[in-house]
Parts: structure tokens; C-alpha cells; sequence
């Protein structure tokens, strides 16, 4: 693993991880580090760790084999926990993205995005891979919708496979509750998300119906309190 200490920098602390940035054989990486928590007893604590550690790596490896951009994946120790993979250098949070153009733009100009954003979920879904954190945070824009850009998923840290509705159902009500919160200037940006979702899916139907039932739920917890 031939890293550069010296040059290894603390990025993001998360509740579950610590990211950081450094070189890889010169190129930028990103490295991702799983840390013991102290409060979980030694042994779950490492399964959890090593268990979560696998899965993204997989489902990150899933996606690309099938054509969406993530993270290339340079290495991985699964002793401590570690990712590293390529740092998308030059680019910009969706999130970010979005707050720009409200303040200077008229947000319709969004719609390529979304409509790539629901193209991205709906083979995701064919896949059988759960996001499982569904933001506009963990999804990153490289060029610009003048031309051409990219967007690329990631933080899989909570990702998992599975063929139920349920949890793609699940897994949209995630991103739509994001954009309440955080883009409620742009909340029918998710409208086209879906909209491209449906016609991107061949198992879209039943998958939307779930979200219609995953929102009742939601409304009714909310009144309930």
C-alpha cells in the first residue's frame, strides 16, 4: 500500500468514519477509515466495521461494472477498515450546485441534472443495490450543464443489496425528504427525478407505488407525533 504519510490530511470526520486526503502511487486518493467504537462490545464492533467496509466496497464495484461512476476503488484493508480509492478532483456537490443556481439562475436549468440523477438510481434499483443516504451531498458534478458533465455516487457506507420495493421505496423517500429540507427552492427537481426514474426502470411501477405507501407512513407519523 504505498501511501504517502506525510502527506495524509484529515478531510471529513463522520459519525461512523474519518476521511482523508493524500496520494496513492501519485495520484490524489481518498481514505476512508472505519473507526472502533467504544461503547459496542470489541467483537460486534469489528464484524460491523469489516461487514460495512465489504459492502461498499462491492457495491461501488457493482455500479461501475454496470456503468454509473464511483469511486474508483485503488485498495482496501479490511483489518483496519481502510478504502482507498480515486478523490474526483474539479468537482462539486449537487447540494452545492443547487444553492448556486437558485442564487443566480433560474433552477429549470437543473432539469438535465435531475434527469440524470433519476437515469443513475433507476439502474442502481435494476441492480438491486440500496444507496442507503440519499443526498445531494453524496452525489458529485464534474463539468457543467452548458456542456457536458458527470455525476458520480458516493459514500456508500450504508449501501446494501436487495430486490424488495420496500427498501428502494425506502431509498427515494430518503433523497425526497433531503430536497424538502435542503432545496425546498427546487422541489420540483425531484418531480423530474422521478419522472426520468420511471422511464429509465423496467420495474419502476411497483417501485413508486412502495414510495406512495413508504409517504402515507411518513405523514402519518408525523401527525400521530
Amino acid at each position: 500500500m504505498e501511501l504517502e504519510e506525510s502527506g495524509v490530511q484529515l478531510f471529513q470526520q463522520g459519525a461512523e468514519a474519518r476521511v482523508y486526503l493524500s496520494t496513492f502511487y501519485n495520484k490524489p486518493c481518498i481514505i476512508k477509515e472505519r473507526f472502533a467504537k467504544g461503547y459496542r462490545h470489541p467483537s460486534l464492533d469489528e464484524k460491523l466495521r469489516t461487514r460495512r467496509t465489504s459492502q461498499e466496497v462491492r457495491s461501488m464495484t457493482k455500479c461501475r461494472k454496470a456503468g454509473i461512476r464511483t469511486p474508483t476503488v485503488y485498495s482496501v484493508d479490511n483489518v483496519s477498515c481502510k478504502i482507498i480509492m480515486e478523490h474526483i478532483s474539479e468537482s462539486n456537490t449537487v447540494r452545492n450546485y443547487i444553492n448556486n443556481i437558485h442564487q443566480h439562475e433560474n433552477v429549470m436549468t437543473l432539469s438535465p441534472v435531475a434527469e440524470t440523477i433519476g437515469q443513475i438510481l433507476a439502474a442502481m434499483h435494476d441492480l438491486d443495490i440500496i444507496h442507503g443516504d440519499l443526498t445531494t451531498s453524496n452525489m458529485l458534478l464534474t463539468g457543467s450543464t452548458e456542456n457536458q458533465f458527470q455525476i458520480t455516487m458516493i459514500d456508500f457506507g450504508l449501501s446494501y443489496c436487495s430486490g424488495l420495493t420496500e427498501h428502494k421505496g425506502v431509498d427515494l423517500y430518503v433523497l425526497e425528504k433531503a430536497f424538502l429540507s435542503t432545496h425546498p427552492q427546487a422541489e420540483d427537481m425531484f418531480g423530474v427525478i422521478l419522472s426520468s426514474y420511471k422511464k429509465t426502470s423496467g420495474k419502476s411501477a411497483e417501485v413508486i407505488k412502495k414510495l406512495d405507501e413508504v409517504r402515507l407512513r411518513g405523514r402519518k407519523r408525523t401527525m400521530i407525533g
